[in-house]
């Protein structure tokens, strides 16, 4: 087992001392409900300032087809509990054994420098080894502190519920009195910080985050307009604290989730669900825990999840339509259609899910249709969105008006909406996945997370993901230069930001 591959099977240090152990639900009486008695399932958390005592406290109630299940946070002293089992289909917590690759991983870190150890000592008079010594201490005191600066920050960010982390605010900015939502978890701005905890070792944020934001799933399936579908995951929530009705001495706390009803731009959240199935594949890949992808729950929310982006509609493309603001930065940015980056998520939870789905006569039916989606999109993204210079070539000697069933023009794309740009851009070794794909339309602009997680996913194929880096390597002054990895380019300038981002000044 190589280093890199331990280090991700890890399960250091003990968990803290007080946790939510989560929903308790008779699995044998598990239904996804037809009419919650409110417009959203809210989860709240009771703590009687009266008493002192923490063994246990009151977690709240969750409301489901007017009945009250009761919700209990388990307050448990132990300074070594780190793993879960499934003994009961929801979990348990237990204190886990060591595991092999923790020791590979102490024994590697434990080990001097080869060919060090018993070598001859270093002249005090070598100048050049120690101004190299010297140099690459500075460099290494330097990047530590950078790396402890940023954890620092992130420990900042954690927001917690009942006690326990359940995810990182989006943004905070001191000298700005005005919050707006960026004090909220957003599932989407929660996935690079969820990473960056499964290969820190923390997994117990990242597991409630996962449990409470599947909590707050829209299970209701309605005909309003106005109310999320069943299966969406909200884009946000924040945790609040209200009072108690009837007793002022106590208060409770809510995660009231948002699906875009209170949003900037009232956008809704097409990702949340994607990413949330991407995070439930990694934390059981990085903790070695898969009782919590075994849930009863989580089985029926991944599936929920599913049955929403498999379901029929007017379109008759294996790619998800989404309208603009949906994804990314949740705001217009000219992606309304079938924007690249859903579509590389949609392929990458497709096989997340296909992994994690238990096998049972009743997911029969949706792992077929999983499979044949699959097999769709992958040659859909691979032979419409792929351009290089050879495609390039190709669409310029595409013929018009084509009606037929082996059309080479599928989409009726006109050569002339091929820009000056591209043709002097794009270099002789190298390719990249365009934004967008529509009748008539190719969106020529290159996004960054959408061609990166195409070759993470392995929606593009090898000589593909190799094009696409080196395209990356070849246009570095264009795509990175001084600044962090642009999210998309060319950027947008003068009319043309105007008509498609409605001069949003804040989208430039």
């Amino acid at each position: 087992m190589g280093i890199s591959e331990a280090a991700l099977h890890v399960v250091p240090g003990p968990a803290p001392r007080h946790f939510c152990s989560g929903l308790y639900i008779n699995t044998s009486q598990l239904s996804i409900p037809s009419k919650p008695s409110g417009k959203y399932r809210k989860k709240k958390c009771s703590v009687n300032l009266r008493s002192q005592s923490n063994c246990m406290r009151v977690c709240g109630v969750w409301v489901i087809n007017s009945r009250s299940e009761s919700l209990k946070c388990r307050c448990q002293m132990t300074e070594d509990i780190t793993g879960m089992t499934s003994n009961d289909g929801n979990g348990a917590w237990l204190k886990e054994p060591a595991s092999k690759a923790s020791q590979i991983f102490a024994d590697v870190n434990s080990q001097k420098v080869i060919g060090l150890e018993n070598g001859p000592a270093v002249a005090i008079d070598d100048k050049s080894v120690l101004a190299g010594s010297a140099k690459h201490a500075m460099h290494k005191k330097r990047g530590n502190s950078v790396e402890d600066e940023a954890w620092s920050l992130l420990q900042e960010s954690v927001v917690y519920y009942c006690g326990s982390p359940v995810g990182t605010i989006a943004a905070k900015d001191p000298s700005d009195s005005n919050v707006l939502n960026y004090d909220q978890v957003f599932i989407r701005d929660f996935i690079p910080s969820g990473i960056a905890f499964l290969l820190k070792g923390e997994y117990e944020i990242v597991r409630n985050f996962i449990l409470h934001t599947l909590q707050l799933q829209s299970w209701e399936k309605t005909m309003d307009c106005h109310s999320p579908g069943q299966g969406l995951m909200p884009a946000s929530f924040k945790v609040r604290t209200v009072p108690l009705d009837g007793d002022d001495l106590a208060t409770e706390e809510v995660l009231d989730p948002d699906f875009g009803e209170a949003a900037i731009g009232r956008v809704a959240p097409v990702d949340s669900g994607l990413w949330w199935i991407i995070l439930l594949r990694a934390y059981g890949k990085c903790s070695g825990d898969l009782s919590v992808q075994e849930r009863i729950d989580v089985q029926t929310g991944i599936k929920m999840i599913l049955k929403l982006c498999l379901a029929d509609g007017f379109d008759m493309f294996p790619t998800l339509l989404v309208t603009d603001g949906s994804c990314m930065i949740d705001r217009r940015m000219g992606i309304h259609g079938h924007p690249l980056e859903i579509q590389a998520l949609f392929y990458s939870a497709l096989l997340c899910a296909r992994e994690m789905l238990a096998p049972e006569d009743g997911s029969a039916d949706l792992i077929r249709a999983l499979n044949n989606r699959l097999i769709a999109l992958s040659f859909h993204i691979r032979e419409y969105y792929w351009v290089d210079m050879r495609k390039l070539n190709e669409i310029y000697r595409y013929k018009t008006e084509e009606y037929s069933y082996d059309a080479v023009n599928k989409f009726n794309i006109y050569p002339d909406q091929i820009s000056p740009w591209l043709v002097e851009w794009v270099p002789d070794k190298g390719g990249y996945f365009i934004g967008n794909l529509q009748p008539a339309h190719m969106d020529f602009r290159f996004f960054s997370l959408g061609n990166l997680w195409s070759i993470v996913s392995s929606l593009a194929t090898v000589h593909q993901s190799h094009a696409i880096l080196d395209l990356i390597e070849a246009k570095w002054s264009d795509l990175v230069a001084d600044m962090p990895f642009k999210i998309c380019y060319p950027a947008l300038e003068g009319q043309e930001w105007r008509i498609i981002t409605g001069s949003d000044p804040k989208n430039t």
